[in-house]
């Protein structure tokens, strides 16, 4: 089955923006939509997710263009250290823990798990 695609001016009013918005984000590297031959720009589901996440940053938390793509790249090396450590949690019950999965269950309740893309914003009420 093939995936679903939307055209740049369908994404830009279901996200109430600008078609030049969406080409700035591309133009800076920040999504990356795919082309036909006649060059029109497809957005899959993925970049819709990613799109939601700028917009969540600039709208709610004013945070700029290089900012997002600090955040954005700082989000993926978390990603990628999260499946890192997700396996070499299961060599360690694999190595260790055999026969003892319980234990190695009840040992693992104390690490924390951070699973949210979503960001929040704080504000320090002291600071006003």
């Amino acid at each position: 089955m093939k995936e679903r695609t939307y055209l740049i001016s369908a994404v830009a009013s279901k996200y109430n923006i600008h078609p030049q918005t969406l080409r700035l984000y591309e133009r800076e590297g920040l999504l990356r939509p795919s082309r036909s031959k006649g060059n029109t720009r497809y957005y899959t589901e993925e970049d819709l997710k990613k799109l939601e996440f700028i917009l969540n940053l600039s709208r709610e938390m004013g945070v700029n263009l290089a900012g997002i793509e600090i955040i954005y790249n700082m989000k993926l090396k978390m990603e990628k250290m999260q499946e890192e450590f997700a396996k070499f949690l299961e060599e360690l019950k694999k190595e260790f823990f055999s026969g003892k999965e319980g234990l190695f269950d009840q040992k693992t309740k104390a690490i924390v798990k951070f699973s949210s893309s979503k960001v929040a914003l704080f504000k320090d009420d002291e600071k006003e």
